[in-house]
């Protein structure tokens, strides 16, 4: 029996999949060119290649067997359990792909005139008519790429705000320590100074570190509701008071949105900029480089600085416009426009209740995780966690043992591995976040098992430091491969050019 597992099953290491330039055959064709002879006599000099391209040779059949082994071996929602925390991996239904792949959508040129694509800007407004109503924003704009993308407008619509009024004094935004990673950066790409605001031991905000810092200079102070530790702010209302008589603004980083998603607005809490990312909140696709979507919201006396183009519609018509006092396009076109159709198909397909009830099961989902751990690791925070919630391995480093120890040991049973070291503020971290898609089964089973990883660090610590036994690959060095990488270049290898 595998102890990282708990399963009568092998521990031998999967083959690993040779390079598509090893099974790389000289003449071995997936497309045949054309027969006749092509004149290019009147082409520009200089477009033709004079040497071969030097790319891998294979058979289409031997290109698809390839890269569906890769895929493979990959670990998706799709395929495993993926508590990844502060990400909300969560299940996107299949029923929404269907939808974007409809001709009217799918064969859209994005230049198409407004006449011609007047179902796709009514279903752009429809969508944006939603998220206000979720949001209890004035404006939306659909814009932004991702989260990061969505701070960097919201920041930019601050900017353009205070120079409207005269202050450029406002050079300032504060972020507490248990912020998102991308808010200083965010901040920083924006113009402004970042100053941060540290945290009680309870993880909350420190009023009084916050109350140190505002001053005539903030400008904005970004606030991750709930915080990236699972909890929500006890003392919220008089931050907001606070942050208000100083002049600045309150932006709510949406990211973990799916904590009370149709339960709470953050316009309703005192939020001025909101931003929420749909491949987290709104299952639609989330990772491999995007695309992503991260709509803003604002307040009506931010609403002439979104960003151009924006949709009206007057009557049943619907048009396209640029505002005068706009900050200026940020994306082009209209945004991601397949993911946004995704996250419209998944609300309507929800509806009022359906969106509440994802938050109250994600909400029931993680505390009822976090009980099942509880004693086994030790948490951040008392009493209830939101949609996720954070453990220390700490206990551990006397047996040797750490955060990345045990997460190496859950790729082995089964599950893609938890966040670690995230957030900073929380030694040996490890952030689970297990959405409301999860079955209480399957909850039971993740728990069982990250209890008998943290028995094997008394019991035998070696074990969890070989981990992963069953991957193709185990543990690189990676503090080598950052200092020492091996480039190769294929174009180089014998034989080939």
């Amino acid at each position: 029996m595998s102890e990282l597992s708990g399963k009568r099953e092998s521990a031998s290491r999967p083959e690993m999949e040779p390079s598509i330039w090893e099974i790389s055959r000289p003449g071995a064709r997936g497309v045949r060119p054309v027969s006749r002879p092509v004149d290019v006599t009147d082409l520009p000099p200089g477009i033709c290649r004079q040497t071969p391209s030097g790319l891998p040779e294979l058979s289409e059949l031997e290109t698809v067997r390839h890269f569906t082994r890769l895929s493979q071996l990959s670990r998706g929602v799709d395929t495993h359990f993926y508590p990844l925390g502060s990400c909300t991996m969560k299940y996107n239904p299949k029923v929404m792909d269907r939808v974007v792949s409809l001709p009217g959508f799918a064969d859209l040129h994005p230049l198409t005139d407004e006449e011609g694509m007047q179902g796709f800007l009514g279903a752009l407004w429809t969508f944006s008519e939603l998220l206000k109503e979720v949001l209890g924003m004035d404006a939306v704009t659909l814009a932004p790429a991702a989260g990061a993308h969505g701070e960097l407008t919201g920041i930019l619509l601050a900017r353009k705000y205070f120079e409207s009024r005269g202050e450029a004094v406002r050079t300032e935004i504060l972020v507490p320590d248990s912020a998102h990673g991308t808010n200083p950066a965010s901040a920083a790409m924006g113009g402004f100074t970042v100053r941060t605001i540290a945290s009680k031991a309870s993880g909350h905000i420190d009023l009084e570190a916050l109350s140190a810092s505002l001053s005539e200079r903030t400008a904005l102070v970004m606030i991750t509701a709930p915080s990236t530790l699972g909890l929500f702010e006890e003392e919220l209302s008089e931050v907001v008071r606070k942050v208000k008589a100083a002049g600045a603004l309150l932006y709510m980083d949406g990211a973990n949105m799916n904590a009370f998603l149709g339960v709470l607005r953050p316009g309703d809490l005192g939020f001025d900029i909101v931003h929420i990312n749909t491949h987290k909140t709104l299952a639609t696709p989330h990772g491999g480089g995007g695309p992503g979507s991260g709509p803003v919201g604002v307040r009506e006396f931010l609403s002439p600085f979104l960003p151009n183009p924006r949709i009206v519609r007057s009557g049943k018509k619907y048009s396209v416009v640029d505002g005068a006092d706009s900050i200026g396009r940020i994306r082009s076109f209209h945004g991601s426009a397949g993911v946004l159709l995704r996250a419209l198909a998944y609300m309507r397909m929800l509806g009022e209740e359906g969106l509440k009830r994802v938050s109250l099961y994600a909400l029931l989902n993680a505390n009822y995780l976090r009980k099942k751990l509880e004693g086994v690791l030790p948490g951040m925070g008392d009493g209830l966690c939101t949609h996720e919630f954070v453990l220390s391995a700490r206990s551990l480093e006397k047996e040797g043992v750490r955060a990345i120890d045990l997460a190496k040991g859950l790729l082995d049973a089964g599950y893609y591995a938890p966040t670690i070291y995230f957030p900073l503020i929380v030694p040996e971290a490890l952030m689970v976040e297990p959405t409301e898609c999860e079955s209480r089964a399957m909850l039971d089973r993740f728990a069982d098992d990250l209890i008998r990883l943290v028995g094997l660090a008394s019991s035998d610590p070696a074990r969890l430091h070989r981990a992963p036994e069953k991957t193709p690959v185990s543990r690189p060095d990676e503090v080598k491969a950052a200092r020492e990488p091996v480039l190769v270049d294929p174009m180089a290898a014998p034989g080939r050019r």
